[in-house]
């Protein structure tokens, strides 16, 4: 019964945490959608591959939304026609490329100003190679789930007169909504090609509609992986994943395995890493603070409603490889 209530207790912590973070992404990805010309929006995207994912990645650091937000927001970019790799770029450096987790960091680590230097580094540099990789894939639609996809054939055809444009909300894990935000697909595009026309109450009204509809969809994944971290991290064994390894190589694998389990958000992780300083390499902690912002476990959920899982798996395995070798780099040679 105290397993029951201590993961019920840390599954509300994830989802206090997360919540405002979340609701900052879908405020600016509603932004993008209602008050940000699209046309000018990917007309200032670098048409260079490796230059776009360098570009999305540092984009973070103007708009600072942790793990939790940078979904909806990428997932914007990529409806609005950006790049794929400006897109990716963005989804993994944005939690820990921008200044408040900088600060944070900053502060946890003061004593130790290389972590903080490895972490902005390590995250900026795997971000973009990241990016770079899923250019190759010329077009993205098919590494998409559906509703995404179908959004992206939309933009690419006329409007037919049927269907909606829009993505509903729950069309990837609720279930069809019932009451989609605009109906008519003529009336969208119009909407969306004279956006800047329109007066601003009616454009506020529309992101507060948007709003609704995206932390419907987007809350319900994130319930949902916030439930499944806060199991683990009850009832699987800290001092398991901890006695895993203290040396060079098995500490990093330890540290990314808790990095994926407990799902700290970006802001407040660097603190949690603190307290195994004194007992883990330079380079594990470093792999903590890198791996995690990118991938865990409530992210997971957020990140299936806009990629399919074979997409997600080669940006963990990437993700995962990269980080490791990077910090095995520290561990053997820096520190």
């Amino acid at each position: 019964m105290a397993q029951i209530n201590s993961a019920f207790t840390l599954f509300m912590s994830l989802m206090v945490e997360a919540m405002p973070f979340l609701l900052l992404g879908v405020l600016f990805s509603g932004l993008l959608q209602f008050f940000v010309d699209e046309r000018k929006l990917v007309a200032l995207m670098p048409k260079n591959a490796f230059l776009g994912a360098f570009v999305g990645s540092c984009i973070g650091f103007l708009f600072p939304v942790c793990e939790c937000g940078n979904v909806p927001v990428a997932r914007r970019l990529l409806l609005q026609g950006a790049p794929t790799s400006v897109a990716i770029g963005f989804l993994l450096a944005a939690p820990t490329i921008n200044p408040i987790v900088f600060w944070a960091t900053w502060t946890a680590f003061r004593d130790q100003p290389e972590v903080v230097f490895f972490r902005i580094l390590f995250s900026l540099i795997i971000a973009t190679v990241i990016g770079w990789v899923f250019s190759v894939q010329k077009d993205v639609r098919p590494l998409l789930q559906s509703g995404v996809a179908a959004y992206m054939n939309r933009k690419l055809e006329k409007p037919t007169g049927s269907g909606s444009p829009l993505l509903q909300s729950g069309t990837y894990f609720l279930g069809q909504s019932s009451k989609p935000l605009i109906t008519d697909p003529i009336e969208y595009e119009a909407m969306m090609s004279n956006k800047t026309d329109k007066p601003p109450n009616y454009r506020f009204q529309l992101l507060l509609d948007n709003t609704i509809q995206e932390m419907r969809e987007l809350g319900g994944v994130l319930v949902l992986g916030s439930a499944i971290a806060a199991i683990l991290q009850v009832f699987v064994p800290r001092d398991f994943i901890l006695g895993l390894g203290q040396d060079n190589i098995t500490s990093i694998l330890a540290m990314l395995l808790l990095a994926a389990v407990v799902s700290i958000c970006s802001t407040v992780d660097s603190f949690f890493a603190l307290s195994f300083a004194s007992t883990f390499t330079t380079g594990s902690l470093v792999a903590f603070l890198v791996f995690g912002p990118m991938i865990d476990l409530k992210g997971v959920g957020l990140m299936l409603s806009v990629f399919k899982p074979r997409a997600i798996l080669y940006i963990f395995g990437l993700a995962g490889l990269l980080t490791f070798l990077f910090c095995l780099f520290v561990n053997l040679y820096i520190s």
